[in-house]
């Protein structure tokens, strides 16, 4: 009994760890790479032991943590391989905010869409091949309508293709010590290969607002206005679940219905990850449960 509580303790001990990696949005420095050393001690992150190749379809987690301690409060396979979905637009967001934050971008720098972009599936604003959208109106309509089209036009744009910027969110997750992720597309659109974790998703959305905190506001929103029209969040609980302030909802038939949800109750900051939901009622109605369990 007392190895089992030493050893949570010790699990706990690590996650704190990566969540303060996450205000810097810096990891590890990697171990140099020489000629001398063995194969699979020189490759920087052996795929064996990285992201699985891919995820149970439909797969249940859940995990809820103390967002500012990291302690784990509730977990129910949170480690096991999922489909993140648009969940994954969280890293989109990461790197659109770190591109502002290094002064390659401001909030009103256009962005150029591409027919890419525009050709899109749903859910989506509607941009227009050959207009542009500001960085600011990109960023809100990820949070707030997590919007395919304008995903495609940030990746674009900060990377030149969309296969270079999936590259870079696996990069920026190895970062932030997500050991179980792999980022294909910008999207989360259905790719077996695109998979992640509870803990993951958790751990992301904790150092996209401890880094970005300036960004609060946009996961906050019930809505989004872009040329003349008015688009609800995507996120049921916000304005309806006492204290949750976002973070972001995520759907495929491959995933299930999947939601990071951060709320400040009564002083206590949670964060709460549902993947895997039967539907949206069901996913939010755990996410809701699981809020008033440990607040």
């Amino acid at each position: 009994m007392r190895a089992s509580v030493l050893l949570k303790k010790a699990s706990i001990f690590v996650l704190a760890g990566f969540l303060a990696a996450c205000q810097t949005g810096q990891g590890p420095a990697p171990t140099p790479v020489t000629s001398a050393a063995p194969a699979v001690q020189t490759a920087p992150l052996p795929a064996v032991a990285y992201a699985p190749e891919t995820a149970v379809e439909r797969g249940f987690s859940a995990l809820v943590l103390n967002a500012s301690t990291g302690e784990e409060l509730y977990a129910v396979d949170a480690d096991a391989p999922r489909y993140p979905a648009s969940l994954s637009k969280m890293m989109t967001l990461y790197l659109l905010f770190d591109a502002v934050s290094q002064g390659r971008y401001t909030l009103s720098t256009p962005l150029s869409v591409s027919a890419k972009a525009a050709s899109q599936p749903p859910a989506k604003i509607g941009i227009k091949a050959g207009s542009t959208i500001t960085v600011e109106q990109a960023a809100r309509a990820l949070a707030v309508k997590s919007a395919n089209d304008v995903a495609i036009a940030v990746a674009e744009n900060l990377a030149g293709s969309e296969a270079a910027f999936a590259r870079q969110m696996t990069s920026q997750a190895r970062a932030l010590g997500l050991s179980r992720t792999r980022f294909v597309n910008a999207t989360g659109l259905p790719d077996p290969a695109q998979v992640s974790s509870a803990r993951d998703m958790a751990v992301l959305g904790l150092a996209l607002k401890r880094r970005f905190p300036q960004y609060g506001s946009y996961y906050r929103a019930k809505s989004f206005d872009y040329n003349g029209r008015t688009f609800r969040a995507t996120n049921n609980l916000v304005g309806k679940v006492a204290g949750v302030d976002g973070l972001k909802t995520g759907y495929i038939r491959m995933s299930g219905y999947n939601l990071v949800a951060t709320a400040n109750r009564g002083g206590k900051r949670l964060i709460v990850v549902v993947m895997g939901g039967a539907s949206e009622a069901a996913r939010d109605k755990e996410v809701t449960r699981l809020l008033e369990a440990y607040s």
